[in-house]
């Protein structure tokens, strides 16, 4: 919840010509308000525009909630899904998660599912155990057919404003955690 849509613009103005990566994809997800002149403004770019969250529903009574038809309308092509802050914050299930994920794959949005342990459960030695049943939960009954335009970002919440830091070694860790388990359950090409 950061940047006005002037700041916002600001932003992507200082960002574009710095943008020269053609190998790596590059997504930005400003805030709600953002979005729409955000769109606008990277029509023209190599840079992807993604929103932060969404409701699995097309349209309802859902207060203060955005519809996937709504952002795949303004050029959304990606969504962050299961964020921490979401998780921890606003006690959004793996079901919950796993509904969006199927909504955003219903209509070719591209889900960026973030799965990662807070620092109390990385002390107590349970990684492995939390990033299992985010992951497997939070994909549910998808098939690997689904799964084909799944993005998988390890979030180490333990390392986010608690002055710790996780390494390459962590991250590549939990990363090949991820990948056995996406093999084990969706099998090799998946993974």
């Amino acid at each position: 919840m950061h940047n006005t849509v002037k700041e916002t613009l600001s932003t992507l103005k200082e960002l574009l010509p710095l943008v020269r990566n053609e190998e790596a994809d590059i997504i930005i997800c400003p805030n709600f308000v953002s979005l729409s002149e955000a769109s606008v403004f990277l029509s023209d770019s190599a840079v992807n525009l993604g929103a932060q969250n969404m409701h699995y529903e097309d349209k309802g009574a859902f207060t203060g909630e955005v519809s996937p038809v709504f952002l795949k309308e303004i050029g959304v092509k990606y969504i962050i899904l299961g964020h921490s802050e979401r998780r921890h914050i606003f006690k959004e299930s793996n079901d919950l998660v796993n509904k969006k994920i199927k909504s955003a794959l219903r209509h070719k949005l591209q889900p960026i599912l973030c799965v990662g342990e807070t620092l109390e459960e990385r002390e107590k030695d349970v990684t492995f155990d939390v990033i299992r049943e985010q992951v497997l939960c939070s994909l549910g009954d998808l098939k690997s057919d689904d799964l084909k335009d799944l993005i998988i970002a390890y979030e180490p919440v333990w390392a986010i404003g608690t002055g710790k830091t996780a390494t390459k070694e962590d991250a590549n860790e939990a990363i090949g955690y991820i990948r056995k388990l996406l093999k084990d359950s969706f099998g090799e090409d998946t993974a």
